[in-house]
């Protein structure tokens, strides 16, 4: 019975993934981020108890991949679109209303990303303590930030941004290459917990506790930012060191 919870939360996650897409579909933006961050949640937990019952496997892996590919693929892609399709018709006299659709179909370029990441990252060995590449759950969170900034935030340089659809497509293609570039980027499982071996990761915790403290939905974006440049650096540091 206990090789089963693991995939039983994994399917969680696949639960809260469709709720998402249900919800970003009809532009609900806020419920649609609630169900990705409750997945994301599943997404950790999974893992972990697969660790502590020691029941992992292949299924559990696939499983895992194929509810990531709805949470943090789908999803995202889905938002993105309504983004980039919300911009244009707040034009006046838009020009482009024949062509709304097709021009906003570019956000789903972040879901075929996604899949191709998450197909990557089931055949490559290389990734068992840490990313190569942006994760998936990353670039979902990146994404689903943005129209809460647009409503919430009330610094208008950032609403302004999201409000720019050239911006919006800029992102889309910056996350869908970081995704599945051969970037090493760190992982935030601790196999021991000492500061010296795992300085990099406390420092991103601690910048990330800070940021959203005193940025709230902002900090986000500039958290999955952050966490690639201190991976790039850490990067450099240790090729420096050998």
């Amino acid at each position: 019975m206990k090789k089963h919870i693991p995939n039983l939360i994994t399917l969680g996650n696949l639960f809260c993934g469709t709720i998402a897409t249900i919800f970003a579909v009809h532009g609900n933006f806020k419920m649609a981020a609630f169900f990705v961050v409750l997945g994301i949640v599943f997404d950790f937990f999974d893992g972990f108890a697969a660790r502590l019952l020691n029941v992992s496997g292949e299924l559990g892996k696939q499983l895992d991949s194929l509810a990531d590919m709805v949470t943090s693929g789908v999803v995202p892609g889905i938002i993105m679109f309504k983004l980039i399709q919300n911009n244009l018709f707040d034009i006046p006299h838009s020009h482009f209303e024949d062509s709304i659709l097709g021009f906003s179909l570019l956000g789903l370029i972040l879901t075929l990303g996604a899949c191709y990441r998450l197909a990557k990252f089931n055949i490559d060995t290389r990734q068992t303590d840490s990313f190569i590449g942006l994760p998936t759950p990353a670039m979902c969170l990146f994404v689903i930030s943005l129209p809460l900034i647009q409503e919430l935030s009330t610094i208008e340089f950032a609403q302004n941004l999201i409000s720019n659809n050239y911006f919006l497509i800029a992102i889309t293609l910056l996350l869908t290459y970081l995704m599945n570039a051969e970037l090493p980027l760190f992982s935030l499982k601790f196999k021991e917990y000492s500061v010296k071996n795992n300085l990099t990761k406390y420092l991103f915790l601690l910048a990330s506790l800070l940021m959203i403290i005193f940025l709230q939905y902002i900090s986000i974006p500039l958290i999955i930012i952050l966490y690639v440049v201190l991976s790039v650096i850490s990067n450099y540091g240790k090729k420096a060191t050998v």
